[in-house]
């Protein structure tokens, strides 16, 4: 199996890696809806700052386009690129999904009131967390392991 058009490789992918590409690829998919909901909610206050919001949608879009890129380079066999999205998705990443809410429940207490918007916002979150729990251990099966031993390819 060499994957679709836009994670063709000169090699095989093993199901591992794939799966690994289509969960990051779910998990960015989440980001970018969570941050689409978070600006439509920005958005509808009166006291909205439209340029601050562009400017943060744009370092955002910046972020996920060279996310996107390495897991791309990821399904080639790129070590640097397993390494990288293990570190910075994995671990920064995470942990940046993650503080936000345990801060505000260690501060605020359990709050059991659901609107809407933290249904939605609270559901693309947690899309995006499993996502990655997925995609780092599918990276590291044997299968994955064996490929990426392997010199990777330009």
């Amino acid at each position: 199996m060499t994957g679709t058009a836009l994670f063709r490789s000169t090699r095989a992918v093993p199901r591992p890696v794939a799966l690994a590409a289509a969960a990051f690829v779910v998990a960015l998919l989440a980001g970018v809806a969570e941050a689409l909901a978070r600006a439509a909610m920005t958005l509808d206050r009166p006291d909205a700052d439209v340029s601050g919001l562009a400017l943060e949608s744009a370092v955002r879009g910046a972020i996920y386009l060279v996310v996107f890129t390495v897991v791309v380079r990821m399904t080639r066999g790129g070590r640097i690129a397993r390494l990288a999205l293990a570190l910075g998705l994995g671990v920064l990443g995470l942990a940046s999904l993650l503080v936000e809410p345990l801060t505000t429940l260690a501060a605020d207490g359990l709050d059991l009131s659901v609107t809407a918007s933290s249904l939605t916002l609270g559901t693309l979150r947690a899309i995006h967390v499993l996502a990655v729990l997925v995609a780092i251990p599918a990276m590291y099966a044997p299968g994955a392991r064996e490929y990426f031993a392997r010199r990777a390819t330009p």
